[in-house]
């Protein structure tokens, strides 16, 4: 009868755990780690609008103003550019783009490190770490993507030391242009990958949950 079956049911989903031949695996493959990384740098992309408003509004004018757009200074090329022309970088191979974000957001990272120890404010500070963290997660993300597609790393260190070895800005202006373009480089940047990630994770097949059967005993 209807009890009798329930009761069987229950007997064995509690003596399920003591049956070694049924396995469950999850492989946590290449697909899964992209689409976390493509999601990470979506999640920066908003994060970083909002930072980037208060930060410019810190800074005052004219860098808070909405159509103030310098030219590029020498001392902002320190700065890693994603100012390269689009065709050019499609045509790079998946291991170069990746070795290419995972060395620039290590040098931003350096950067921003940096201004969180510099700026006034304690509510901006707080951002400050918490996007640096988020970021720290985004270099380590791609260092995982890397991995599974079977490339290695870059080689040497992953970015300069904080401070970067460039002289201090001899002036204050010049330091909040320097804070200005960075900012900015690394909006271009975020929204780049996110493209870059969006097109690598249609080109590799999500991750693969499978059942195994192990005849032990039987």
């Amino acid at each position: 009868d209807s009890w009798g079956i329930f009761t069987f049911l229950c007997a064995a989903l509690c003596n399920l755990p003591a049956l070694p031949a049924l396995n469950c695996s999850e492989e946590l493959g290449a697909g899964q780690s992209i689409q976390q990384t493509y999601d990470l740098t979506r999640y920066l992309e908003h994060q970083l609008r909002t930072l980037a408003g208060t930060y410019l509004n810190y800074l005052g004018p004219p860098f808070n103003e909405p159509d103030f757009n310098p030219p590029r200074l020498a001392r902002a090329e320190r700065v890693p550019s994603a100012t390269v022309d689009l065709d050019l970088w499609r045509g790079l191979t998946d291991n170069a783009r990746l070795a290419a974000n995972y060395r620039a957001y290590s040098r931003l990272l350096c950067y921003l490190r940096v201004l969180d120890g510099q700026v006034g404010t304690a509510e901006l500070r707080h951002r400050l770490a918490h996007f640096c963290a988020s970021l720290q997660g985004l270099v380590l993300s791609i260092g995982g993507v890397m991995s599974s597609l079977g490339y290695p790393l870059p080689a040497g260190p992953a970015g300069p030391p904080a401070p970067p070895g460039a002289p201090a800005a001899p002036n204050d202006f010049l330091k909040k242009m320097d804070d200005f373009w960075l900012l900015k480089e690394l909006q271009t940047w975020l929204w780049r990958s996110a493209k870059d990630f969006n097109r690598l994770k249609k080109k590799v097949p999500p991750a693969v949950v499978t059942l195994r059967l192990e005849a032990r005993g039987f």
